[in-house]
């Protein structure tokens, strides 16, 4: 059974915001490999990158973090399933960042197939014996069996083998005569539909060598079906309901009228005997036959169209026609065989590849670009070398990318919001494409109304306020002539100080304290509520108000964040502590992965608390039995689950130390508005965010999915 493949990240605590260019390295390296020397990402790995069954990013339309921090609650799915979370650093064009800067892109200068117009097309002497194909074959003809796989290279190629053990119960075609150069060729695709057991056959088809079809039947498979991929195979449930064929038969049909002597010809044929179940000795595989460097792959659609000057698999039709495709593959390797491999090489296919993509992909990328976009002009002077794009990486190596949005082009050239499209019709589009895709970009948007500066703003405030209400904590009452510093050190210990005041109002005199993290108010809550501090017993309690109504049920979920598993907050430790100290104070703790020591912003200075990871959550658990009441350098520590571990911490320092924006005064009936949006504001993220688990549970197992806020910027 193959190992699945693994992301880990070492970013923690204030190493957790990354760049658009780490991403772009992420995706890259996810997607393409070692090919077009994609290297493992400097900021995290990717283990067994062969094994990933695809990459699937979920754009959300300009929301941000401060989304995802105002419907936490709301987010349900997304903070218990991703693991690994990280800020964005702002970028002035968002999905150019993702992309990469693509170069000037052109249009293919010939309206009719994709044959080159002038013998400058054609590749010269010295280029034409780089050619892959001249490497794999040489330039002289040869006849059909000097092209038909060696039983290495079908083994290579995951074709079945006689014998092999993954083949068990498979039927052999007991073709087992000696080929020759006149034996007969035959055309074979199949349509495969996505049952409960896997692929399975739902339709068949067999050509012969003048490309009349012997075999063009519907099969109904053995499982249930999960999806129909009638997109692609053009099979639909009502198709199938009155079909009574087997796989057996199918199988029986074909043994019977495949001569002994028989070449089976077919485009990525592994996968069709696979899913027939059948083993055949001899085979010619287009998609191996018109090598290409690194073990890329040109698709069949392509070759059908570069070098036979025929339009197949068209967009217009539902689905795939087996026949079609079956005659397609039996013509090239028939066109192949004709020609010889140096009149093959001489029709430049890589260039002619390059050539229909960018064309592809210039539109692929204006239809993503945001509302109101347009091409910026050059500036004077010499042009800059532009990085390679991602997109056009990917379709150099024959993966078309799935882009759905609701963002098109309209005549003008303008991008703009497709607002018929809604999210539920992208969703259902997603369900069916996405597991035919090695790399999905998918858009979900929120609608022009969510996105006002009004209602940011007024999210934005609504945050701060929650955030600092969260942070604060009023303790007391004490005698009138307390020790304010026996209370600050008391209070200090369980967590930075940011502020503390002395509330004279009350009858008694009370403390409030804001503290830096959210550990330390929820610390000073839980282990001083109750205790005697400067010769006072006293109570500690957040501020009440709308925003911290649901403050317990917000603490509750964030502990079990899964971000938090197997994290804890550490606090009391001297201000003069090193990492180097906490290291070694901490190496007799079982499973410690990671230690984090918060630093001020602005003075760069220690902070008396720290986060610890370990590998797992009940080392954790054991770890805080330890460590609370424990002495670390004359200093006593407590302890407690995390809260914010990471870029929370980092974003409730940011928004602590940068002054409140003033804005336009707003009237109490946009106030009114402004709540209504929001109430409903709050139904879309968990509309959105069911989407989004519809979606995840979707994807095959190792596949690489990752979600983006990118805000306005």
């Amino acid at each position: 059974q193959e190992k699945p493949s693994r992301l880990t990240a070492a970013l923690f605590g204030e190493d957790c915001e990354i760049s658009h260019e780490q991403l772009y390295e992420l995706l890259k390296y996810a997607a393409l490999g070692k090919c077009h020397k994609a290297a493992q990402p400097s900021w995290c790995h990717i283990y067994r990158q062969n094994h990933l069954a695809g990459v699937v990013v979920i754009v959300l339309h300009e929301m941000s973090q401060l989304h995802f921090y105002k419907f936490y609650l709301q987010f349900e799915h997304l903070r218990k399933v991703f693991r690994h979370r990280f800020t964005l650093t702002p970028s002035a064009n968002f999905l150019a960042s993702l992309y990469g800067e693509g170069a000037t892109l052109k249009a293919p200068n010939t309206a009719q197939g994709l044959a080159p117009t002038s013998s400058s097309c054609i590749p010269n002497n010295s280029a034409l014996q780089r050619d892959p194909i001249i490497r794999k074959y040489g330039e002289k003809k040869r006849g059909l069996t000097s092209y038909t796989l060696t039983l290495e290279e079908q083994k290579n190629n995951d074709y079945p083998i006689k014998g092999s053990p993954g083949c068990k119960g498979y039927v052999h075609t007991e073709c087992d005569q000696q080929r020759t150069d006149s034996s007969p060729l035959f055309g074979l695709d199949c349509e495969m539909c996505l049952t409960a057991k896997g692929n399975e056959v739902t339709r068949v088809s067999l050509v012969d060598a003048q490309g009349r079809c012997l075999l063009n039947e519907l099969v109904k498979p053995e499982s249930t079906v999960v999806n129909y991929r009638t997109r692609f195979s053009g099979i639909t449930k009502k198709m199938l309901l009155p079909v009574k064929t087997r796989l057996p038969d199918i199988q029986t049909k074909l043994k019977k009228m495949l001569p002994h002597d028989a070449v089976l010809v077919g485009h990525s044929l592994n996968s069709d005997l696979q899913a027939l179940e059948m083993i055949h000795p001899s085979v010619i595989d287009t998609s191996l036959l018109f090598a290409r460097n690194e073990g890329r792959r040109f698709k069949l659609k392509f070759l059908a169209k570069a070098v036979l000057g025929k339009e197949i698999q068209c967009e217009q039709k539902l689905g795939h026609d087996p026949a079609e495709d079956a005659r397609a593959a039996l013509e090239l390797a028939q066109f192949f065989i004709e020609q010889g491999p140096a009149k093959v090489a001489e029709l430049n296919l890589e260039m002619l590849l390059t050539t229909e993509k960018q064309a592809e992909v210039s539109q692929n990328k204006a239809a993503l670009q945001p509302q109101g976009c347009r091409a910026q002009k050059q500036p004077n002077g010499p042009p800059r070398s532009p990085k390679p794009c991602f997109l056009d990486c990917l379709q150099v190596t024959g993966q078309k990318p799935l882009l759905l949005g609701r963002q098109e082009l309209n005549p003008s050239g303008l991008c703009q919001s497709n607002l018929s499209t809604s999210n539920k019709q992208i969703l259902q589009r997603a369900l069916k494409d996405v597991p035919l895709s090695t790399f999905s970009i998918i858009q979900f948007s929120l609608g022009p109304e969510y996105i006002t500066s009004h209602l940011l703003a007024a999210l934005g405030e609504k945050v701060r306020s929650k955030m600092t209400d969260m942070l604060t904590i009023y303790a007391g009452p004490f005698e009138e002539t307390f020790c304010l510093k026996s209370v600050r050190k008391e209070f200090g210990r369980c967590g930075p100080i940011q502020s503390l005041t002395v509330v004279t109002e009350t009858h008694q005199p009370y403390v409030c304290i804001q503290y830096e993290v959210l550990e330390a108010a929820q610390l000073a809550v839980e282990s001083l509520n109750g205790a005697e501090v400067a010769g006072s017993c006293i109570k500690v309690q957040r501020p009440v108000s709308t925003a911290t109504l649901d403050c317990d049920a917000l603490i509750k979920e964030m502990e079990v964040d899964v971000e938090n598993e197997g994290v804890i907050y550490v606090a009391g430790l001297k201000p003069s502590v090193t990492e180097m100290d906490l290291q070694e104070e901490f190496s007799q703790l079982k499973d410690l992965e990671t230690l984090f020591l918060p630093k001020d912003l602005q003075s760069g200075k220690p902070r008396n608390c720290c986060f610890l990871k370990f590998q797992k959550s009940q080392s954790a658990a054991d770890a805080q039995e330890v460590i609370n009441g424990w002495t670390a350098k004359g200093s006593k520590l407590r302890t407690r689950n995390a809260l914010a571990s990471g870029h929370l911490w980092r974003w409730i320092c940011k928004m602590n130390h940068s002054p409140e924006k003033q804005g336009a005064p707003i009237l109490h009936a946009q106030m009114e508005q402004l709540s209504d949006l929001e109430q409903d504001l709050k139904k879309k993220v968990k509309k959105l965010d069911h989407h989004i688990k519809k979606l995840y549970r979707s994807l095959q197992n190792n596949t690489l999915c990752v979600v983006l806020f990118p805000g306005v910027n």
